[in-house]
């Protein structure tokens, strides 16, 4: 995928097969958010950010490691949901191949549901990264730092509800509630992203 052409990508997304889909477009969310956020970085060099360097220079490399982990997160999640389509056409022709089949289909569903869960990981720290930047940042690229949040915040929303589709079918209990700690948190995330937005705003209509 990471490899793949944006019109190509967008023609697959398109088209009638289960993979990819919002889990995927989640996950990209969060890989613009990043290099929007490593891009106002770049941009905030140089001896007139001379005092805020080291901190630059954290993020620059943190927001690298969000973008490659979220490209990664795109590629899982389309591999997570295809394993999800394979386990439902598993025979059902007797009562051992029904059980084996429901295992399956319980495992796949794990799997898909913690893809999207580790989104909303990054997405958070997208926007930790987007606050950290909003008061130091090269104002000539403040816009881009409400651009990434908002990409941020519809990672994180994208991905609360590929976590939440899945958590019926998810009989294990400690991971049920892990994954829907994780959706819960949503909110918080989506509020503080905002936040920056608001501040930006407010900024460049002085």
């Amino acid at each position: 995928m990471r490899d793949e052409k944006i019109s190509d990508f967008l023609s697959r997304l398109a088209d009638r097969v289960p993979a990819p889909g919002g889990g995927a477009t989640a996950a990209l969310h969060a890989a613009q958010a990043a290099a929007l956020l490593g891009m106002v970085a770049r941009y905030t060099t140089g001896e007139k950010y001379a005092e805020h360097a080291a901190v630059i220079e954290r993020i620059t490399g943190e927001t690298d490691e969000l973008r490659s982990s979220a490209l990664r997160l795109a590629e899982d999640d389309a591999a997570a949901f295809t394993a999800v389509t394979e386990a439902y056409k598993l025979p059902k022709d007797t009562d051992e191949a029904k059980a084996a089949r429901s295992a399956a289909i319980a495992e796949a569903l794990v799997g898909a549901g913690k893809v999207p869960a580790e989104v909303v990981a990054v997405a958070r720290r997208a926007v930790g990264v987007a606050e950290e930047l909003l008061p130091i940042g090269n104002r000539n690229v403040v816009s881009d730092i409400a651009a990434a949040t908002e990409a941020a915040r519809a990672a994180a929303t994208t991905a609360r509800v590929n976590i939440e589709i899945n958590l019926g079918g998810i009989k294990d209990e400690r991971v049920h509630a892990e994954l829907a700690a994780e959706a819960a948190g949503v909110d918080e995330v989506a509020a503080r992203a905002e936040r920056v937005t608001a501040a930006v705003r407010e900024e460049i209509a002085k």
